[in-house]
């Protein structure tokens, strides 16, 4: 008897692909709109080898969740600068040299992929976020192009809720 192929294994089945520019993220004190693009998270793992007389095995060790950066839009009012600097601010204080209680400067982002109606279809929760580096941009009287906020981000661990 003679195997039937399925169509659809020929043909593929109709899908929506996931497109870069349908995002918004959520970050307590930074307004979403100021938010015009953020990688999304990357986990890496050790390699842990075991030596056992002419062999090596290896196996996964510990993972660790890789940096992503974040750039901001910087409008004249509200300023992203300034949005930034006050969460800098919760950790360190430059002026009189008091750092805070990570409970202070640690955040949790959302950042939710949308499909083409709008609707949510990932989810990303990066827990226990904070600034590592805030980049203000340049300026140049040859060029006339919006200013841009380059942040890195480095995180606790990040949960994609579906």
């Amino acid at each position: 008897m003679a195997n039937v192929i399925d169509q659809n294994e020929i043909f593929g089945t109709a899908f929506e692909p996931k497109v870069k520019n349908r995002f918004i993220m959520y970050i307590e004190g930074i307004p979403s709109f100021m938010i015009h693009a953020i990688a999304r998270p990357t986990v890496a793992f050790e390699d842990i080898t075991l030596d056992h007389i002419n062999v090596k095995r290896k196996i996964q060790g510990k993972g660790e969740w890789q940096d992503i950066t974040m750039t901001l839009y910087d409008p004249i009012v509200p300023s992203a600068s300034q949005a930034v600097q006050e969460w800098i601010r919760l950790g360190m204080e430059f002026v009189t040299g008091r750092a805070g209680y990570s409970d202070f400067y640690k955040k949790d982002i959302t950042i939710n992929v949308l499909g083409p109606v709008g609707d949510k279809v990932e989810e990303w929760t990066l827990k226990g976020a904070y600034v590592k580096q805030a980049q203000y941009g340049d300026m140049s009287w040859a060029d006339s192009a919006f200013i841009d906020i380059t942040v890195t981000l480095r995180y606790d661990y990040a949960i994609l809720q579906y």
